[in-house]
């Protein structure tokens, strides 16, 4: 154990995919330079909507959008911590705000996990 995991669900318009996947590189590129262990960024494939929730109800998810899950994964909090520090002082990361994100950020949740069982 020991980890600690930033989770993310995002809805990202199909039309905004190559956009996405460009950012999602350069974040995964980012955020491995700045000691995260793992990164992934991965599109729903096998998600319904549900009775009472689901992801595509989670993000409000419109006609032509798609659901995307992300995360990384750290030491504990305190590397978190650290990790967001630099990325969010990252110049490359600079030319992306909440006003030319490829997706919809107010729809967009996050949260992080400490890990309490893994392989």
């Amino acid at each position: 154990m020991g980890r600690y995991v930033d989770g993310f669900i995002l809805p990202v318009p199909k039309k905004k995919r190559a956009a996405y996947l460009k950012m999602a590189r350069l974040g995964r590129k980012v955020w491995m330079e700045h000691g995260a262990l793992d990164y992934h960024e991965c599109v729903a494939d096998d998600v319904k909507p549900g009775k009472y929730t689901s992801f595509p109800q989670a993000v409000k998810l419109k006609p032509g959008e798609e659901v995307w899950f992300s995360w990384a994964v750290y030491k504990s909090r305190k590397h978190r911590d650290q990790v967001m520090g630099k990325v969010m002082t990252d110049p490359r990361m600079a030319g992306y705000d909440t006003k030319n994100m490829p997706f919809d950020g107010k729809r967009m949740f996050w949260g992080g996990f400490k890990a309490m069982v893994s392989a």
